[in-house]
């Protein structure tokens, strides 16, 4: 894997190692903490996190949008160790993705569903700003809306 990979499957790493640590002070009914009608849970917002890096990973190769709708219907959560178990799977199946890329299949360029196109590196920086996003998003529903400070590092 090139350095340029690495760098980014650090501050994956980073992230979802800040999500397991939220994750583990987190009891099974918070999750169903919703500080806004019609958006996300708290636990709905951890299982799109868990998911990101496997669907955003068959996006970086083109996978349809029917591909996408049939592999989120072939998962389902019920409780956090679900979540963590996927979020840690799905991480590991985009890292083995990613190392087996050559430069060449690294920035060739792939066309999403929705007409983006990113080389497969920038479908990577794209999985790390969209993890980062929800995480932010999940540290202030937590801290302002039910106020549980998970107190974590964010960043290294």
């Amino acid at each position: 894997m090139n350095m340029y990979c690495q760098s980014a499957f650090h501050q994956l790493e980073i992230v979802i190692a800040s999500l397991s640590e939220i994750i583990g002070q987190l009891k099974e009914e918070d999750l169903l903490f919703r500080p806004t009608a019609g958006k996300y849970s708290v636990g709905e917002l951890l299982q799109h996190l868990a998911m990101i890096p496997a669907a955003d990973g068959r996006i970086a190769e083109g996978a349809t949008e029917e591909e996408m709708r049939q592999f989120y219907r072939s998962v389902s959560f019920h409780s956090k160790e679900d979540i963590s178990n996927t979020l840690f799977d799905h991480f590991a199946q985009l890292k083995f993705q990613y190392e087996h890329y050559t430069e060449e299949h690294l920035f060739t360029e792939i066309t999403s569903w929705w007409d983006v196109t990113y080389t497969r590196f920038e479908w990577l920086l794209e999985i790390v700003a969209h993890m980062y996003h929800h995480r932010g998003q999940l540290h202030s529903m937590l801290v302002h809306n039910s106020k549980l400070d998970p107190e974590i590092m964010l960043f290294e």
